[in-house]
């Protein structure tokens, strides 16, 4: 009784927290009052509030229950929702005395996933049960983690990259139609590819727009990073699991709807890498490979979950 109030009080204490966070960054994006003193400074401690909340939340759990809190849907949403925040403070120590407005993704990345998992969908699940024979295993942290850690840090890196193409679309759009007095249609999107580079290059170098290229710069670096982390973990995590799967099944792969898109997930981003390699691909390309890779890793995620079918049934998605 005293760990499922604990696990409550945290719960509630860490959406709340990082709701205030999501709120000064609404403040500070939109509003344009990052004069103010100390709105930065409080979101940036609202994260770490957020993560030890989080992290007390995950040992709670872990304790009352008696095995790694990993073994259904809500558990490895709080999991993967602690990822998030993570992300957020290797960042923030690598860098306490810079700017960094990573947060701006990991905030609201951290709701939606602890907003979800605490609603009404999952009440059977907040309940810890007895795991199930085949997940009565060591390979559970090992190969669950990496892969949920892998999510994490793929999904942060994808919306950095999707806020790169915002902002170089939007630019690009305008410019196009300034020099060119005509409406920007579909069949004029060629021009990422073309003819627009120089014009893009002379805009971006302007003395008006030099934060905006640096902007940029820093969103394709940033998104590379965690990318880059995020597929060392999912190869980890398959490879484990290949592992597990053997000792369990009797075969190290047998396509199920889980594997399949989890190695669909693993192309698309080794897809990525490779337009990294090449200088006249990479930036906005490589931007469009990442975006991509954010859709196929919530259907792997959380789209396969839906069906409920094949043998990683475990953590399938179920009306109350």
């Amino acid at each position: 009784m005293i760990f499922s109030t604990l696990e409550h009080i945290l719960t509630h204490i860490s959406f709340s927290v990082v709701s205030i966070v999501i709120t000064i960054h609404f403040l500070t994006l939109f509003l344009l009052v990052d004069e103010v003193v100390g709105l930065y400074d409080s979101s940036e401690k609202g994260m770490i509030v957020t993560f030890f909340c989080i992290t007390g939340l995950l040992v709670t759990r872990w304790i009352y229950s008696g095995h790694f809190p990993l073994s259904d849907l809500y558990e490895s949403l709080i999991f993967l929702s602690w990822g998030f925040s993570l992300i957020h403070m290797v960042s923030y120590l690598k860098f306490k005395k810079r700017k960094n407005n990573l947060s701006a993704i990991t905030a609201p990345s951290a709701i939606f996933t602890q907003g979800f998992a605490t609603s009404g969908l999952l009440t059977k699940m907040h309940q810890s049960a007895i795991l199930a024979p085949a997940l009565q295993s060591q390979w559970l942290m090992m190969h669950v983690s990496m892969m949920v850690l892998g999510y994490a840090a793929l999904l942060c890196g994808s919306l950095l990259s999707v806020a790169l193409l915002v902002i170089t679309f939007r630019k690009a759009i305008k410019i196009i139609g300034e020099n060119n007095n005509f409406a920007f249609s579909f069949g004029k999107i060629q021009y990422m590819n073309e003819r627009s580079n120089v014009l893009l290059n002379t805009y971006f170098l302007s003395s008006k727009n030099y934060y905006r290229y640096q902007l940029t710069q820093q969103l394709d670096r940033w998104s590379y990073r965690i990318i880059s982390l995020g597929f060392i973990f999912l190869t980890i995590g398959i490879l484990s699991g290949a592992v597990w799967a053997n000792e369990a099944w009797g075969s190290y792969w047998n396509w199920d709807p889980k594997e399949t898109w989890a190695f669909i997930t693993w192309t698309i981003f080794a897809i990525y890498f490779h337009t990294r390699t090449n200088t006249n691909l990479e930036g906005v390309n490589s931007a469009l490979v990442a975006s991509m890779g954010f859709l196929i890793i919530w259907i792997c995620y959380f789209g396969v979950n839906l069906l409920g079918i094949g043998l990683h049934s475990y953590g399938s998605f179920t009306l109350n």
